[in-house]
């Protein structure tokens, strides 16, 4: 005898929802805000999101009873219809509850679309050729950490800008790296060992920096002190583990990790003072910004032939 099984709903996902569409489902409530009516009536305004998108909502009936039921972050299941206001769709939410049981992390966090296992392989590839011992060292015990490999691989690169999904932080690292040894091949008189090693170090803060359970977002850690000290700190910790290590190399390793922002006004507390930190700042920021162009286009070009404005890059495209 065949148990009967029941089939999960299809999700719908929020950049295909459309004018007049019904919607019933789970969704994240990345924004909470009240407001007040002409009338004196209580209403809701709420960011939803999967990892589609987003979408505005408004809760207008029973706004503060069902107010009660949820905060920012929770996972709500929600009914509702989709309306138009002033061009843009938004969620009109008729009842809502906080959805219970185990929900599937795979509706709310995108992931890089490359494989994890061909990533590392593609790192340890381009790593395995380094020469001195002490830089080879370091990046060994770091390779060699299981547990900060396995936040490694999952950790997103950012938040919102770049590499924002789970392996992304991988992804932007192996590419950088990439980058590195592809100006190292035309500027030979770059140190390849120090730039590579800066490519892969820096960003490991950002294993602490950001978490990344239902949604991408800061840690404690990660809003008071952020990820470049932070990295520099992951840095000192391998260092002290290798006997000998060389003090000057200890220090433009840091140099590199706590630079590579570029400019102060970029969160960087040094800039860059030698010319693999030059190199590496370079090649960090034209991945980071190439990706982001690319996410942009792809999802806020609208009907002509021109994105929405963006106020990170302050242009439209």
């Amino acid at each position: 005898m065949t148990a009967n099984t029941k089939e999960a709903p299809v999700h719908l996902w929020l950049k295909d929802l459309g004018a007049d569409a019904s919607v019933e489902g789970v969704y994240l409530v990345k924004d909470k805000r009240s407001g007040v009516s002409r009338k004196g009536d209580s209403y809701l305004m709420l960011v939803l999101s999967d990892k589609s998108g987003e979408i505005e909502a408004r809760v207008w009936e029973k706004a503060d009873s069902l107010s009660a039921r949820f905060k920012t972050g929770d996972m709500i299941r929600l009914q509702g219809q989709v309306t138009s206001f002033k061009g843009q769709n938004q969620v009109v939410i008729s009842d809502l509850t906080v959805a219970e049981g185990t929900v599937d992390p795979a509706i709310f966090l995108e992931a890089s679309p490359f494989a994890v296992s061909d990533m590392i392989a593609g790192l340890r590839e381009i790593l395995r050729d380094m020469e001195e011992t002490h830089t080879r060292a370091v990046i060994d015990r770091f390779m060699g950490d299981t547990e900060f490999m396995s936040r490694f691989k999952r950790a997103p690169a950012a938040k919102n800008f770049h590499h924002c999904y789970l392996g992304g932080l991988l992804e932007h690292t192996l590419a950088v790296c990439r980058l590195a040894s592809d100006v190292c091949a035309r500027y030979p008189s770059l140190n390849r060992d120090i730039l590579l090693a800066g490519a892969f170090l820096h960003d490991i803060g950002k294993v602490k920096e950001l978490s990344c359970d239902l949604q991408i977002d800061y840690t404690d850690e990660g809003r008071l002190i952020g990820h470049l000290a932070l990295g520099a700190s992951m840095l000192d910790e391998k260092i002290r583990e290798i006997k000998g290590f060389p003090a000057e190399l200890a220090i433009r390793l840091r140099h590199l990790i706590l630079s590579h922002h570029g400019e102060y006004l970029f969160g960087s507390p040094k800039k860059p003072k030698f010319a693999e930190a030059f190199a590496l700042h370079f090649v960090d920021d034209l991945d980071a910004k190439l990706n982001a162009l690319g996410r942009i286009l792809e999802r806020d070009r609208e009907d002509g032939s021109w994105t929405r404005y963006n106020r990170l890059l302050e242009r439209y495209l």
